[in-house]
């Protein structure tokens, strides 16, 4: 005997118990109390069966709470189902509504069996199922068993019966139930149903919940990024006015201290010897002159340096171009740029290949120094290959730092790989390999921080 016909048997006996009580207490209780008259006494079992009546109706759910209690069986009908099936969607995640649902369409179909099926890819993947059997095949687990569609799920042998919970014209979930030596009635497709269409609902609940989170976490990180993005901004713009100053006062410390000197040295020798003898004088005078004319090329080079014309106008190719018009030291310039990007990214690059020049291409050298710039797969890349570097790797490391930081800052970085200068005083090797992308976007790596700017 199984759970549910025992549970109709108790029922009936409380129900045949309760009524024979009322009965016997209206009939003779009253007849005893009121020495009723023949016609009276025929009227009392009406009397007796009418409050029956009410007090099974206003007891009926004390005596399912008893029911479940004896015999440990939920009695369902398709009206309660639906409610526990509303109940179960309002839970508003799967995680808490699949298993609830397989077992609102088991116990309100009578089945010994009930499935949630979801969709995922083009395959439906077991996602709970009622009873659960904890001691099943590990196959048999939910999220481990799966079908290739509708048909198979129909052909299972533990199936009876298949309901398709459709989104639209989407198929994204199943509900299954086994009812094995019992038909599967009208009412048990109707009820199935209607909970797979609560089950859409629950469903494209779950999905806007998850794009709604998902959209909310994208936002939180772009606000990451972009204050990350700000900050490597603004230290690229202190990085830019540390360099200028130091370019500044590198160039203006000694020549101005010289200049003042030629100057004062002039005005002692006009006012000590007086007019007849100027050429001391003029002597002074000229040498100031020509101390004020390397200073005003001096400015040139850094003002060529902070925002060279040629690269405005003709990108960093050209102006390394001119860089290399002006070295002592033969330079082979290679690579193609087609195409102009924007202001920063084109001197990011070009800053870091005129330190490279700068610090090994200021000597003669019998063998050409190769430079490489190209703009490929989304990136500007640049390449420098000295197979007789007058530094060694540690010094370049120094010599690019400022410059790779800054690349950093803008979202590329700078690698150097290469050998040191031999023990008896032969060349380096030294490979200088820069890149940066050539969009500018917010680029922060796992722990939000910039990370080293030279490598190797």
């Amino acid at each position: 005997m199984n759970r549910t016909t025992l549970a109709r048997l108790v029922r009936g006996l409380i129900v045949a118990a309760a009524v024979a009580v009322v009965v016997v207490v209206v009939v003779e209780g009253a007849g005893l109390l009121l020495r009723p008259t023949d016609s009276i006494g025929v009227l009392l079992p009406f009397a007796a069966a009418a409050v029956c009546a009410v007090g099974l109706a206003l007891l009926a759910p004390r005596i399912t709470r008893l029911v479940t209690r004896l015999t440990h069986h939920r009695e369902t009908t398709p009206y309660s189902a639906l409610a526990d099936a509303a109940a179960r969607i309002r839970a508003g995640s799967l995680e808490e509504a699949l298993p609830g649902l397989a077992e609102v369409v088991a116990e309100g179909t009578s089945a010994a069996r009930g499935e949630v099926w979801l969709a995922v890819g083009d395959r439906l993947v077991l996602a709970a199922h009622h009873p659960a059997e904890p001691t099943a095949p590990a196959a048999a687990q939910p999220g481990n068993l799966a079908v290739d569609n509708l048909a198979v799920l129909l052909t299972r042998d533990d199936t009876d019966h298949v309901v398709p919970i459709l989104d639209g014209t989407e198929l994204r979930a199943a509900l299954t139930v086994g009812k094995p030596g019992a038909s599967i009635t009208p009412a048990d497709q109707q009820l199935m149903r209607d909970v797979a269409n609560g089950a859409s609902m629950l469903l494209r609940g779950v999905a806007q919940n998850a794009e709604l989170a998902e959209r909310v976490r994208r936002a939180d990180e772009l606000a990451t990024t972009l204050q990350a993005s700000r900050a490597r901004l603004a230290r690229a713009r202190d990085m830019e006015r540390r360099r200028l100053v130091v370019e500044l006062s590198h160039a203006t410390t000694d020549r101005l201290s010289g200049l003042r000197a030629d100057v004062v040295a002039a005005q002692d020798a006009v006012l000590t010897e007086g007019a007849e003898d100027g050429a001391a004088a003029a002597r002074r005078l000229a040498d100031a002159r020509t101390g004020l004319d390397e200073l005003l090329d001096r400015f040139r080079v850094i003002a060529r340096g902070v925002y060279p014309n040629v690269l405005r106008d003709h990108g960093p190719l050209g102006a390394l171009d001119e860089v290399v018009a002006d070295l002592p030291r033969a330079v082979a310039l290679g690579g193609t740029m087609d195409e102009r990007l924007s202001w920063e990214i084109e001197s990011g690059i070009y800053y870091v290949a005129a330190a490279a020049l700068k610090g090994l291409a200021e000597q003669p050298a019998d063998e050409e120094l190769a430079v490489t710039l190209d703009h490929v797969d989304g990136r500007v890349t640049l390449t420098v290959d000295d197979a007789c570097a007058p530094v060694g790797l540690a010094a370049m490391r120094e010599a690019l730092a400022d410059e790779a930081e800054r690349l950093a800052a803008l979202g590329g970085a700078v690698e150097l790989d290469g050998t040191e200068p031999a023990p008896g005083g032969g060349p380096a090797h030294v490979v200088v390999r820069a890149w940066i992308p050539d969009r500018l976007e917010p680029l922060v790596d796992v722990g939000g921080a910039v990370s080293s700017a030279v490598r190797g």
